[in-house]
């Protein structure tokens, strides 16, 4: 980026200072809604896989069902095959063919036992499926309450803050634009290696705001001539004296003001 216009360096110091309280302004909006749009998605993440899981449970239930038509479907067959066999007894020649009968009905009889104890254990999979979803469904209940509880706090917080925070995102913008690359670059940079993202503080009580390192009184006239930019030797943020600070603080304040 190529500025049209070359800053002194007081132009400079107000126009970082100015970008920071902005920036400052726009991380107290995002605080005030703290977590809450990543708690919102981890309950979207949460309804979601309760959903799956029911309908999956569901369909589980379903297949056990079916295979419980089909092996009651095949009792009857087995039934039926024992009645043929049985009376087919009634008619044969010989013991030969009266045994091979007699085995047919014995596995048809040990078929329809099997099928009856696969009945029995398919049932009681069942119940516990049902208890299962049961539990599922109370627990989907609640946390889609939860859900609808977070997202109402979540829009009833962007609707306060959206239109300030986009208006405030095109102000900083508009600042970073005449600011030299250099500075922007170390404003960025210190901006992100400190806790409350202050880049750029004032003097206050002859220390560093946030700091209890006292700055020497030269530095401090050095500072307060707005001549060059200096930075705090043991936190590395850009130093403005306090009265360009309360400048700059009254007039971002009625810039706020005045959305």
């Amino acid at each position: 980026m190529t500025n049209t216009k070359e800053l002194s360096v007081e132009e400079k110091l107000r126009a970082i200072y100015d970008l920071q309280l902005i920036d400052t302004r726009i991380d107290e909006i995002r605080n005030v809604r703290g977590e809450l749009p990543l708690e919102v998605e981890d309950l979207e993440d949460e309804v979601a896989g309760l959903t799956t899981r029911s309908e999956k449970l569901k369909t589980d239930l379903e297949v056990i069902e079916d295979q419980i038509k089909a092996k009651k479907n095949a009792i009857d067959e087995h039934k039926e095959s024992i009645k043929k066999y049985t009376k087919q007894q009634e008619t044969v020649r010989n013991n030969r063919e009266f045994n091979s009968l007699t085995k047919e009905v014995e596995f048809q009889e040990l078929e329809i036992q099997l099928a009856e104890k696969q009945i029995k254990e398919m049932k009681a999979t069942i119940e516990h499926k049902k208890e299962v979803i049961s539990q599922s469904k109370e627990r989907l209940e609640l946390k889609s309450n939860h859900l609808k509880h977070k997202k109402a706090e979540l829009e009833d917080i962007l609707s306060e803050t959206a239109k300030e925070e986009t208006f405030l995102t095109d102000k900083s913008a508009e600042y970073r634009a005449t600011i030299e690359d250099r500075l922007l670059a170390a404003y960025d940079r210190i901006r992100s290696s400190v806790r409350n993202g202050l880049a750029v503080v004032s003097i206050e009580r002859g220390a560093s705001a946030g700091s209890f390192f006292t700055i020497p009184p030269q530095t401090q006239v050095e500072i307060a001539s707005r001549k060059k930019i200096i930075t705090d030797e043991h936190s590395g943020r850009i130093l403005v004296d306090s009265s360009l600070a309360e400048e700059e603080k009254e007039k971002m304040e009625n810039l706020f003001s005045s959305f």
